[in-house]
């Protein structure tokens, strides 16, 4: 039986694969993410996943908002306000996350201008530099600015995934690449999936009843099609910097911690990796990113843990209370007087 928790080095074994391939997954790099949201599109376009419509939400340029049974990509914008000047080096009032550098959207601007180079698709050249402040203007006045935060947002593909372990049909099953899929015809829309995800990814879609899958669970299948062709998925194949890295998940780890080495030596001491720990509360993910703030900015859990750990002792407890009324019911029966 797989286990529900903890390390799993080879999930495809565990689900039943015979001679499974290495297991595949995504490394996304915020740092280099433009928001272009060609991810969106592409996965959309291949998937045949309905559009969201023209959104205005009021509280951000993103016209999306979140992932959903529609949007298997999101591109989160997360933008910070600040008052700039030699007074205010750092984002140090903002009460979303600590303070960090303007050394990559330095760099950024820089490598969108032709230095390519500079965006660090290449972590063993990485061209990023600390920068001084933003100087006051002549008026003496400080200026308002906005630090913009991007990161393309995907299913995570779990090692252990609470909405495959809920699932009553089958629906969702665990592909020889180690990734998480739902089998559109075997879903019933019961929705158990839903509450069990620590990510809120996965839901049913709704609209129209002319639309495809109504009622049923929908997330991203990290392009299962394209992967058993040997292609890769849709959104890799469509960043434009190199922000979404598809391959084998522990080559994108070797990676993805040299290109945080390389952000720290560079003075971006916010860098950090996030769920790529196979020690963590779902054992490590298929899709893991290099954020520049703290989870809870972009909208993660900082500490997810899969839903159905402690399921077995959960069950434990339930028998032993049944247990217990059982010989409590009998006991009152036998001692009863006649």
């Amino acid at each position: 039986m797989t286990e529900l928790f903890g390390p799993d080095p080879s999930v495809a074994s565990s689900a039943g694969w015979a001679d499974p391939p290495p297991r595949k997954g995504f490394f996304t790099d915020t740092s280099v993410c433009i928001g272009c949201k060609a991810c969106e599109v592409a996965c959309k376009e291949w998937n045949g996943v309905p559009d969201d419509g023209f959104n205005l939400l009021g509280s951000s340029y993103d016209n999306t908002g979140a992932l959903g049974a529609s949007t298997w990509r999101h591109v989160a914008f997360i933008e910070q306000p600040r008052r700039s000047g030699n007074e205010q080096q750092f984002f140090s009032e903002l009460p979303v996350g600590p303070s960090a550098t303007d050394a990559l959207n330095r760099a950024g601007d820089a490598a969108l201008s032709g230095d390519r180079s500079a965006l660090g698709t290449n972590t063993e050249a990485v061209a990023i530099q600390a920068v001084p402040p933003t100087e006051l203007p002549e008026s003496g006045e400080p200026r308002d600015e906005i630090r913009w935060l991007m990161s393309s947002d995907v299913c995570k593909h779990c090692t252990h995934a609470a909405c495959l372990d809920v699932c009553p049909t089958g629906s969702l099953f665990r592909t020889e690449f180690g990734t998480v899929v739902v089998q559109d015809d075997i879903c019933n829309g019961c929705g158990y999936c839903i509450p069990a995800c620590p990510f809120g990814v996965i839901d049913r879609r709704t609209g129209d009843p002319g639309t495809k899958n109504v009622g049923i669970a929908q997330k991203c299948t990290l392009c299962y099609d394209r992967l058993e062709s040997g292609h890769l998925p849709a959104c890799a194949q469509a960043c434009p910097t190199e922000s979404i890295q598809f391959g084998d998940l522990d080559e994108l780890r070797v990676r993805a911690q040299a290109r945080v080495d390389a952000l720290h030596e560079a003075g971006v001491s916010s860098a950090r990796l996030y769920l790529d720990d196979p020690n963590d509360g779902i054992g490590g993910a298929g899709a893991f990113f290099l954020l520049q703030d703290d989870p809870e900015v972009y909208g993660l859990p900082p500490d997810p843990v899969v839903t159905t750990r402690d399921l077995p002792q959960m069950w434990q407890q339930a028998g032993l209370a049944a247990v217990s009324l059982l010989a409590g019911a009998v006991a009152a029966f036998v001692g009863r007087k006649r």
